[in-house]
């Protein structure tokens, strides 16, 4: 089966920002990630910071989140609270550039904006000291700090996935495809995608 779009989570410093530039590269698709946020913040007219720090302490159930979602046309947008409204934009400018075309997107719960028949999901995962190796050279992150951040960044993105979606971010049966960047490397994972992506 040929997917339209590839959709990435992934543990922090496991790679999989860098996994989706990689299958761009192989496949000529274009890959959203930070670029879902600039847009956003461009829109909205806040900084990128303040979106970080939303999805940092988001705490929405789900039902709100269809609830947002759903509105998302309408002229009762203005009820929303402003961090609703990011996410509710968020979800708008993934629909946006899923219609150009197939696409790569790395997180921000990009799969619940897409028509699930439509989307092979991906978490890519890896084991801590290949993750804080990655953080600290890849990321100039302080030695002494990557485990800590190494951490946080997981816990974000655990909360905002399970917010938004009503699933558990590290339950394997959610994704077509689970892979292990540690120890296959970075391009032998984005290989592995775009093979089962068909393109």
């Amino acid at each position: 089966m040929k997917y339209r779009y590839v959709v990435i989570e992934r543990e922090y410093g496991s790679g999989g920002t860098e996994i989706g530039r990689l299958l761009s590269e192989k496949t000529g698709i274009p890959c959203y990630g930070s670029e879902i946020q600039k847009e956003v913040s461009e829109k909205m007219n806040i900084p990128v910071s303040e979106i970080e720090k939303y999805e940092e302490s988001v705490t929405n159930s789900l039902l709100y989140s269809l609830y947002a979602i759903s509105r998302m046309n309408s002229d009762t947008d203005n009820i929303l609270s402003r961090e609703d409204r990011i996410f509710v934009e968020q979800q708008r400018i993934i629909k946006e550039y899923a219609m150009r075309g197939p696409a790569i997107f790395v997180g921000r719960c990009a799969e619940s904006a897409l028509p699930s028949e439509d989307v092979l999901s991906v978490f890519i995962h890896a084991d801590k000291e290949f993750r804080v190796e990655r953080a600290v050279n890849e990321y100039g992150i302080d030695q002494n700090s990557a485990a800590y951040i190494m951490v946080r960044f997981d816990k974000k993105r655990r909360s905002y996935y399970s917010a938004n979606t009503g699933k558990k971010w590290t339950d394997m049966s959610n994704y077509h495809i689970v892979l292990d960047s540690g120890k296959l490397g970075l391009d032998a994972c984005a290989e592995v995608i775009r093979s089962a992506f068909g393109k």
